[in-house]
């Protein structure tokens, strides 16, 4: 087996994070259209992205593992079993998309591969986990997903700043190296 490097080991730790505050956080709604959830989600796109630009594939893979399972356990343990289980569920299969089509669109512009796919994958991971997580419950859950995708589709392109500065950074700090 490979020795992790700490930047996996870092990003696993901050998708873990990001998955078990975000689990808390979409229990509490801000209006009838976004939980704070709506704000801290999208953050999973960014790491895999990241992880996937600098790191390659393999190691965006080995993060979504970490989250899946520490911010599985967490959430499950520490929160709402349905939402726990439907957020594992939607985020494994929304990750997965993210790499795919991340993978796909790598070679254009900087820009299309993260925006490309955290937007199919926030439409899929919506659309799994407010089913999963509320389908029968007597609130207007239907609502809430489409207005926390609305969210996740301006996050996406907010979030491409960081994207772009990261890769910088990460760059920058190689060449010194």
């Amino acid at each position: 087996m490979t020795k992790l490097s700490l930047s996996t080991v870092m990003a696993g730790l901050a998708m873990a994070f990001t998955i078990y505050i975000s689990n808390v956080l979409v229990q509490h709604p801000i209006n009838n259209w976004v939980t704070w959830a709506t704000f801290t989600f999208p953050l999973a796109f960014l790491i895999t992205d990241v992880t996937n630009r600098l790191l390659g594939t393999r190691n965006a893979y080995v993060v979504i593992f970490f989250g899946f399972i520490a911010g599985g356990i967490m959430s499950i343990l520490g929160g709402d079993v349905r939402i726990g289980l439907a957020s594992v569920s939607a985020f494994l299969v929304g990750q997965i998309l993210d790499v795919t089509v991340f993978n796909r669109f790598r070679l254009l512009d900087w820009w299309k591969a993260p925006l490309i796919s955290s937007f199919i994958a926030s439409a899929v991971d919506t659309a799994l986990f407010y089913s999963l997580a509320f389908y029968g419950q007597d609130w207007n859950w239907q609502q809430v997903a489409l207005g926390d995708f609305g969210v996740k589709v301006a996050m996406a392109l907010l979030l491409l700043v960081p994207f772009k500065l990261a890769i910088a950074w990460w760059i920058g700090n190689k060449a010194e190296a």
